[in-house]
């Protein structure tokens, strides 16, 4: 059963560590096939060496285990959350990597300073608030995907323009059509992130022009693109 989907999602678990984008088991990435409703995550705590396609769980929507022996990731619940409300979601990454995690464990966002940025993300990748007692006390990752939607539709942003959030205390999460995607999105957010926390160190954070903000990223993302090849 989805064994495309499956060998994807196992490759961009693999390179998560690979990348240096993860520590120990810090981190899953899901995929989903949209026909089917069902979702392909990592197993809970399995090693990213020793994974195999076997540490694979298949969930609904709901959350039931379609297959797999493995109990799935302690984060499903924020995934599959995630996938019910931002429906052009095709896959979801989860890290705890260092320079965007230092961003929200200092409950910053992050601003577009430059092009590196807007090449990825239509903007500022927004700050999620914390949970509060009874959240954390509650279903915990339930409501980490609900404070992470909560914070896009206050803000009005586009979750495909800016696959990306922090949440304050904990670390970041992004996505994209594809689980290859989301974690390519996450390559991004750390390299961007890594760059603000340096600049930060020597002066304010600045802006990017709006005017140039815009250019690199319709230039990638826009009904004009021209960046890449003709697919």
């Amino acid at each position: 059963m989805l064994e495309q989907l499956k060998e994807e999602v196992l490759q961009a678990n693999k390179l998560l560590q690979s990348s240096g984008l993860v520590k120990l088991t810090w981190g899953n990435v899901s995929g989903i096939d949209r026909e089917r409703g069902l979702v392909v995550i990592k197993a809970s705590g399995v090693s990213y060496e020793k994974m195999g396609l076997d540490d694979l769980v298949v969930l609904d929507l709901q959350g039931n285990i379609i297959e797999g022996e493995l109990n799935p990731s302690s984060d499903s619940a924020t995934h599959l959350h995630l996938y019910r409300e931002f429906t052009s979601l095709g896959g979801i990454c989860h890290t705890h990597s260092l320079f965007a995690t230092t961003l929200c464990q200092n409950g910053r966002e992050l601003p577009c300073s430059g092009t590196t940025h807007a090449d990825h993300f239509c903007g500022t990748v927004p700050l999620a608030r914390a949970l509060n007692e009874s959240e954390v006390q509650g279903d915990y990752e339930l409501n980490t995907g609900k404070v992470i939607v909560e914070t896009f539709v206050e803000k009005g942003l586009n979750p495909m323009e800016v696959p990306a959030v922090l949440l304050h205390y904990h670390a970041p999460f992004t996505w994209g059509e594809s689980p290859m995607e989301s974690f390519k999105n996450s390559v991004a957010l750390e390299s961007c992130a890594e760059m603000a926390v340096r600049s930060l160190q020597a002066t304010e954070l600045p802006l990017i022009p709006a005017h140039i903000l815009e250019k690199h990223y319709q230039r990638k993302h826009g009904k004009d693109a021209y960046y890449g090849q003709k697919k």
